[in-house]
């Protein structure tokens, strides 16, 4: 902690703030210093915490992260995997479902936006890019030919995650994942009259609760894209969430990790805490203030 605020959320990808609201949480969750990180290191919580961001933040290895905190890499190993835990038991209370007044909330700023009414979020699916997992790895190659795990978000009007679903390989379809997820299970009762925005990919009667683009086969009419326009504008949310999920949790731009369960955790870990930023009032991301490019992981 003993740096300056910008150098320590340049670091560290969040606010002294953020991190001090962190450690409120992860205490009441069990963390402290007496748990065990293995081998002879004794190692303090707020430098697990330290240590923890800084692996989210950055690509290092464990070799790498090891050498800059001073402990073996089996104790670097069993910090990360140790507040990785505690963080996604904290997950389930930084992405909820929202409440009807936040569905109101969401619907009134959708129609400002895309002009479109009873819209309460924007969904989607993101490749998170990983090594071949040696069981069943060949399930994992992506049609843009490199290995993926999938992230299904669905984001409000802030481009908070209001749902999420991870885990499939990245040879799957989005309508295939929604089917799997368990949201789909319960869309009836979470919905309500309410609808999402989506792409081309959940055109189809199966989906009643997304309002989708019509495909461009030449003979659109000009109702037909003014709506399409409409739902671009309002799906951007989701596309700058995820733009923004990996420019701040940049270990989200290739998981190294070898063990699928784990690469899960992060992802979820992830998402739980840019939710919990910009529950803190985050402001616009200091590189891109304009909004995050999203990388070429789409999954149409």
């Amino acid at each position: 902690m003993e740096m300056d605020d910008n150098t320590f959320q340049r670091h560290l990808r969040v606010t002294k703030a953020q991190f001090v609201f962190f450690t409120q949480k992860i205490q009441e969750k069990g963390m402290n210093d007496m748990h065990p990180c293995g081998g002879p290191d004794n190692i303090p919580m707020q430098k697990k915490k330290v240590m923890f961001f800084w692996y989210l933040a950055n690509q290092n290895s464990f070799r790498e992260l090891s050498d800059k905190f001073d402990v073996s890499q089996g104790a670097a190993h069993n910090v990360i995997v140790e507040v990785l835990d505690l963080t996604c038991l904290l997950a389930s209370s930084f992405i909820t479902w929202p409440t009807d007044c936040e569905k109101r909330t969401n619907t009134a700023v959708f129609s400002r936006v895309c002009g479109i009414d009873g819209i309460v979020g924007a969904i989607d699916g993101c490749h998170i890019k990983i090594q071949r997992p040696p069981i069943r790895g060949g399930d994992y190659l992506n049609r843009k030919s490199f290995y993926s795990i999938l992230l299904q978000g669905i984001v409000d009007d802030q481009g908070k995650f209001i749902d999420i679903f991870t885990g499939p390989p990245g040879r799957v379809h989005d309508s295939r994942m929604l089917r799997a997820s368990p949201f789909f299970e319960n869309w009836r009762q979470s919905m309500g009259p309410y609808k999402l925005l989506g792409d081309t990919a959940y055109i189809s009667h199966t989906y009643l609760f997304i309002i989708s683009p019509k495909r461009d086969n030449g003979a659109l009419t000009v109702q037909d894209q003014q709506l399409n326009a409409w739902i671009s504008r309002g799906r951007v949310v989701v596309e700058q969430a995820f733009g923004r999920l990996k420019c701040k949790w940049r270990r989200l731009r290739d998981l190294q990790n070898s063990h699928v369960d784990i690469m899960v955790k992060i992802i979820v870990a992830s998402c739980a805490l840019h939710n919990m930023c910009i529950g803190l009032a985050e402001g616009a991301c200091n590189e891109h203030p304009h909004g995050c490019p999203r990388q070429e992981d789409d999954n149409n």
